[in-house]
C-alpha cells in the first residue's frame, strides 16, 4: 500500500476548501433568483386555486338560485287567512 504524500493531501484539502467557497459564493448569487421563481410559481398556483374556488361558488349560487325559482313556481297560490274571533 502506498502512502499519500504531503503535497497531494494539501492539494486535496485546497480543492475541497476552494470548492466550498465557490459553492457558497455561487449560492449567494443564485439562491435569491431560485427563491423568487419558487415564490412566483406558488403565487400563480394560489391565484389559480382562488379563481377555481370563485367559479365554483358562482356556479353554486347560480344553480341554487335556479333551484329556488323552480321551487317557487311549483308551490302554487298563496292564501291569506284572517283570524276570526
Amino acid at each position: 500500500m502506498e502512502m499519500a504524500s504531503g503535497s497531494s493531501i494539501l492539494r486535496t484539502l485546497a480543492i475541497i476548501i476552494l470548492s466550498y467557497y465557490l459553492f457558497k459564493f455561487l449560492m449567494r448569487i443564485f439562491a435569491p433568483i431560485i427563491m423568487q421563481k419558487a415564490v412566483n410559481k406558488m403565487q400563480e398556483k394560489m391565484q389559480e386555486q382562488f379563481r377555481k374556488q370563485q367559479e365554483q361558488q358562482e356556479q353554486q349560487q347560480y344553480t341554487t338560485s335556479q333551484f329556488q325559482t323552480k321551487e317557487k313556481e311549483k308551490v302554487g297560490d298563496y292564501i291569506d287567512y284572517e283570524e276570526i274571533n
